[in-house]
């Protein structure tokens, strides 16, 4: 009897699509942080699935696994500190971002949405508008992002994306650029934290479209 045929929805990956063969589909998102792909029993099923938001296809159990017990290392997040995050949609490729005080849960900036845009741009600008905003207002407050790419980035003081231009992402290049001359230009006493999802749940600035 011959084996079914599954199909694998790729929302985010090195490649996005939809794949039949599943090491295809594991070379795409192995390794791939914050990758987002599920299986489907048919090609109607998949067509449709990647049209939609990958969040209307994982239950809760899914969406929300069991925290692991954080080891000393790691310990518990500092409540006196500033979160970051950003959603892209992989319909439209829209892109925002935000940052919160997490202390109290206020929302200090959201920008966006931008048209044609990345996870990772959208987390590495909100570090740099965390990072002003602190510098602003005389803080040397923590910022905590669950992008490690982005905090690499920060480090680096260049956005290594390979997005390409386009009028319609235009405004987002732009705005990459105004970043990346603020990290040269500017010194700053901030830790940049990784937010440790596994142990401590949810980053608290999602955008809660789960």
């Amino acid at each position: 009897m011959s084996k079914k045929t599954k199909y694998y929805v790729v929302w985010q990956g090195r490649k996005t699509g939809i794949f039949t063969d599943w090491k295809e589909c594991e070379a795409q998102i192995k390794g791939f942080e914050d990758a987002r792909y599920k299986s489907f029993e048919s090609v109607e099923e998949a067509e449709k699935a990647i049209q939609r938001d990958y969040w209307e296809f994982v239950t809760k159990k899914d969406a929300k696994p069991v925290l692991k017990e954080a080891p000393a290392s790691v310990g518990k997040p500092i409540k006196n500190s500033i979160i970051v995050d950003a959603a892209w949609n992989t319909a439209t490729g829209d892109m925002e971002y935000q940052g919160i005080y997490y202390q109290t849960g206020k929302r200090i900036f959201l920008q966006g949405p931008f048209q044609d845009g990345t996870n990772n741009i959208g987390e590495f600008l909100a570090i740099v508008h965390a990072l002003a905003y602190l510098q602003k207002n005389e803080s040397s407050l923590p910022i905590y992002s669950d992008s490690r790419t982005a905090i690499s980035w920060i480090k680096k003081k260049h956005a290594n994306t390979k997005l390409a231009l386009t009028p319609r992402n235009k405004p987002v290049f732009e705005m990459l650029q105004r970043a990346e001359r603020w990290l040269a230009s500017n010194t700053y006493p901030n830790k940049i934290l990784k937010w440790e999802t596994e142990y401590w749940g949810e980053n608290p600035a999602d955008f809660g479209r789960k």
